[in-house]
């Protein structure tokens, strides 16, 4: 089978966390063995992650270095791909035996300009601060913020992605029997100028949405969005929460789940569902568990 797995944030970086090296590093160590048990299980596999943290800690230090020259978002996010991808990529391969090849790449997504999250930005990106905190730093920076559970983040457009340029290389590498990172932070994103030559754009686009299409575009089997809750549960944080191992196209897409965490994967898992794969939800220590039906939740058309 050829497995899609999406990297939810607590691989890189759990919440309370420095965002330190050795932090990520410790956290993506213990990702990169679940990770090989499906490679040696005989899957052809993709990998993909998150960025938020990494993106808005970068951003911050470049305002308080020159504000005046500081990079814009599409390339932040190409180099937090990179350093995340770097260390993916090395522990994969450590946690692989070094028996077969493992390459990242720096993956485009086209997004459409005229996507209306450029004038209502959702994404949440960087630390988290108490809110009075949160607002000056907004007022200093000319930031937008949101409240992310008990605290407060800055917030970015997330436009919907289109399209992946860089699909025909995806298929190279997969077709030599290569482990590909790729699609990291959801992308690069990127516009379409009227005479066809691309340009960056200061978005960050969700890394789940973009699994998906990524899933989608490769034809891949499977499609594993894998966080820190063993599965999505029914009357969740209530007395009567129970987990559900299946779901129906129908069925996922009924379920009342919160926007800023559940809701985005299991659109994710309902979109590449619908184009006939099998879609995963779980914790991330279960990933091959997930493929196999044995754990999560398993979103199917």
């Amino acid at each position: 089978m050829l497995v899609v797995a999406a990297l939810g944030g607590n691989a890189l970086l759990r919440r309370g966390e420095p965002l330190t090296a050795e932090a990520q590093r410790a956290n993506v160590k213990i990702a990169a063995e679940s990770l090989a048990e499906i490679v040696r299980a005989g899957h052809r596999l993709v990998v993909t992650h998150g960025n938020g943290p990494q993106v808005g800690l970068l951003a911050l230090q470049g305002a308080a270095y020159k504000p005046e020259e500081a990079y814009p978002l599409d390339v932040l996010g190409a180099e937090t791909e990179g350093m995340i991808g770097y260390i993916i990529e090395q522990e994969l391969e450590n946690a692989l035996g070094h028996d077969r090849p493992v390459a990242t790449l720096l993956t485009q997504v086209l997004v459409d300009k005229d996507d209306p999250a450029f004038s209502k930005p959702t994404k949440f990106v960087g630390p988290v601060y108490d809110k009075e905190e949160a607002e000056r730093k907004a007022e200093a920076a000319g930031w937008q913020i949101a409240q992310d559970g008990d605290k407060w983040r800055r917030v970015v457009p997330s436009p919907k992605p289109l399209e992946i340029p860089d699909m025909r290389v995806l298929k190279l590498l997969l077709e030599q029997g290569v482990v590909v990172i790729c699609a990291g932070g959801g992308g690069i994103p990127i516009l379409r100028r009227d005479d066809g030559s691309m340009i960056g754009v200061e978005a960050v686009i969700d890394k789940d949405a973009a699994s998906a299409l990524l899933a989608s575009q490769l034809g891949a089997d499977a499609l594993l969005l894998l966080t820190d809750v063993d599965a999505i549960y029914r009357d969740f944080g209530k007395d009567t929460a129970a987990p559900i191992s299946e779901l129906t196209l129908d069925e996922a897409r009924n379920l009342d789940l919160p926007a800023g965490s559940m809701g985005p994967k299991m659109a994710a898992a309902g979109n590449f569902a619908e184009s006939g794969g099998i879609s995963g939800i779980g914790k991330l220590e279960d990933a091959l568990a997930i493929l196999e039906r044995r754990a999560g939740t398993c979103v199917m058309k």
